[in-house]
């Protein structure tokens, strides 16, 4: 079985559905009425599940304080109402990079929130601890990622680091950059997707990550693992929520 070992934030999302039957009286906002509630991994746990559900043996160091993100979505059409996100005082890995054995793993996956837990000089050790890592990170990119195998970064990610890009030519051949329903672009070639109803595109960018991975492993061929991954990113936003891949029915 192939191993990976998976560093970053995780959290508790929960998905409330419910109703807007009218408006409150008190002021322009809808009343909302519970109906269901769903609870998934995400974040980095939306990693580790993908990468599980496809048989990749996974060890996951992540923070130890709680992240939760509560959506409140209005049943019948889907669309979000409102998000609430609760975090205080994640905590940084500190030592534990130093005690990993890195060549234990075929690939590092760092999946870096920027919430603490991670410091730029942390993501640098563990890439010059293993040859093969990518990163999705929030964080503004810089020399820290010169030893980065892949950064994966979604288009406002892109957009944001476009200055930093621009003027280092030593990035371009490390950024995968998801387009949404346009595909994804990597080394000046354009990877397009298939075009499908999306319901939800929660944890997409997370499915992505580890459809590349697991390709990747099993072929070292990177426009190969790009087209994978679209196809997983493409099935898990056809469905509501933050969902795993269903890989018998890829």
């Amino acid at each position: 079985m192939n191993k990976v070992l998976l560093i970053g934030e995780q959290c508790d999302d929960i998905f409330i559905y419910g109703d807007t039957p009218r408006l409150s009286p008190e002021g322009p906002a809808p009343v909302f009425i519970p109906k269901r509630e769903v609870y998934n991994g995400g974040m980095g746990m939306n990693v580790f599940n993908n990468l599980s559900a496809f048989k990749i043996d996974v060890e996951f160091l992540h923070q130890k304080n709680p992240i939760t993100k509560t959506r409140h979505i209005h049943d019948s059409s889907n669309t979000l109402l409102l998000r609430i996100d609760e975090e205080k005082d994640i905590d940084n890995i500190g030592n534990d990079l130093s005690h990993i054995n890195y060549w234990d793993y075929e690939m590092v996956v760092v999946s870096d929130y920027n919430k603490g837990f991670l410091t730029e000089e942390d993501i640098a050790y563990i890439a010059y601890k293993h040859p093969n890592v990518i990163c999705d990170t929030k964080k503004k990119l810089g020399d820290w990622c010169r030893d980065l195998r892949f950064i994966k970064l979604n288009r406002s990610e892109f957009e944001n680091n476009k200055e930093f890009i621009e003027q280092t030519d030593w990035i371009l051949e490390k950024l995968i950059i998801t387009l949404d329903k346009d595909g994804c672009m990597y080394n000046g070639t354009s990877y397009p997707t298939e075009q499908v109803e999306i319901m939800d595109i929660s944890g997409a960018g997370d499915t992505f990550v580890a459809g590349f991975v697991k390709m990747f492993i099993d072929t070292e061929d990177i426009p190969k693992s790009i087209q994978f991954a679209n196809r997983c990113s493409a099935q898990v936003v056809q469905r509501r929520g933050v969902t795993t891949i269903d890989y018998e029915n890829l």
